[in-house]
């Protein structure tokens, strides 16, 4: 294993030396490392391959849909249409439920917090 390094390492200052690191896209800048502590390590690669590739989880492919399904709802005039939007959302809200490791009582305050806290900010005085 030791000589794999030792083989690594005689590359890079080789290609250093040939100037093949020069001018490279980003240089002098800062790396735009990602936060994967939310991941399992043991799934941590399979997800960065999944994104490398454009692809998502089906949970998140999920919760994509679920977003688009509620700005869609929001907006739509039609209260027929809106009322099926609403009932394929509200399956699709109940799929997403069933996969989750957690009761979703558990995670319900994530869509009223920001509101909340919205809420609180714009009363002047009042904390």
């Amino acid at each position: 294993m030791e000589s794999l390094y030792k083989i690594a390492e005689n590359r890079i200052l080789e290609a250093m030396e040939n100037g093949l690191f020069d001018n490279l896209e980003g240089q002098g800048q800062p790396l735009k490392l990602e936060d994967e502590s939310h991941i399992p390590p043991d799934l941590r690669m399979a997800y960065k391959i999944l994104k490398n590739a454009d692809c998502l989880p089906p949970e998140l492919e999920l919760r994509k849909e679920i977003v688009r399904l509620q700005d869609l709802v929001a907006n739509l005039p039609d209260e027929a249409e809106k009322l099926t939007q609403m009932r394929r959302l509200n399956f699709l809200m109940m799929k997403m439920d069933m996969t989750r490791p957690v009761s979703p009582q558990l995670l319900e305050h994530d869509l009223y917090t920001p509101k909340i806290l919205e809420r609180l900010q714009s009363k002047p005085g009042k904390h």
